[in-house]
């Protein structure tokens, strides 16, 4: 009772910070870039953004290259699907509730295939069916329905995220196995387990920021923004409006608006969104 409590508590917060950031004002405008006027908060979010370089510096990327070097690249893989597939099911609830009925549909297929034929999802046998991951959750939901990204946030250990993508985060983490799955120390192992098996897959990739970024911080703000962006509007990203003249009164959000459209429904075959990380 206690739990379903909690449940419906983390929903209605959720749904009332939502409804509070639709009505916020933009973020500052006039700076350079479009990732710029969407981070008015650069300087505290810097200094998040160092503790948790040096949080991944000490503990999660040495954890995370012994996690590597011992656990064989199939059993990762099989632990990376077994999350995934309760991600495919919150992204068949999100495509639901964004009208994309057919996307919906395929999500589900892919949770019932995975979880009979795939020993709860560790094995991704749907891939194989010709069925794609759609990546969806509550915050592209929000902004499907005009809610706009709001301030560009860095969250401690959680990283880079927005003030609606933040809101949505409750509901989000509800659908998770850690949470869905009773017993604390089942809930504390499988946080551990997502985290260090999720850091690994990143290993490479953060070699190559290293190597390419001149400001990390930057780099890592622009492609969260980018990649969020393109994930709302289903890889299909309509052009920027930059703001008119020198002083522009306005500033672009995340999607190229304060509020963008809601988007129409795609055809019954649908199109996939951009394969996330």
């Amino acid at each position: 009772m206690s739990h379903l409590k909690f449940r419906r508590g983390a929903m209605i917060a959720s749904l009332l910070c939502a409804a509070a950031i639709a009505g916020c004002a933009s973020p500052p405008e006039g700076r350079t870039g479009p990732g710029q006027r969407l981070d008015p908060w650069e300087k505290t979010n810097r200094k998040i953004f160092n503790f948790n370089e040096d949080v991944d510096r000490v503990v999660l990327r040495p954890v995370a290259t012994v996690y590597s070097d011992i656990v064989p690249r199939p059993i990762r893989r099989g632990v990376s699907n077994f999350f995934a597939n309760f991600s495919d099911a919150w992204s068949a609830v999100n495509n639901m509730l964004q009208g994309k009925f057919q996307l919906g549909f395929d999500d589900a297929t892919r949770v019932g295939a995975n979880t009979l034929f795939g020993l709860l999802g560790v094995l991704d046998v749907a891939s194989e069916m010709g069925l794609e991951r759609h990546h969806e959750d509550f915050g592209q939901t929000l902004g499907h329905y005009g809610v706009g990204a709001g301030a560009y946030i860095v969250l401690p250990i959680l990283g880079p995220s927005t003030v609606r993508d933040t809101a949505a985060m409750p509901l989000d983490r509800l659908v998770s196995p850690p949470v869905v799955i009773n017993g604390a120390a089942n809930q504390i192992g499988l946080t551990v387990l997502q985290i260090v098996n999720a850091r690994a897959g990143l290993l490479g990739a953060t070699r190559v920021i290293d190597d390419i970024a001149l400001d990390k911080y930057t780099f890592v703000r622009d492609a969260y923004l980018q990649r969020r962006r393109s994930l709302l509007f289903d890889g299909d990203p309509p052009d920027i409006k930059e703001p008119a003249g020198d002083n522009p009164t306005g500033a672009a959000s995340a999607e190229g608006a304060a509020s963008p459209p809601p988007r129409p429904a795609p055809a019954a075959s649908g199109a996939a969104s951009t394969p996330a990380r």
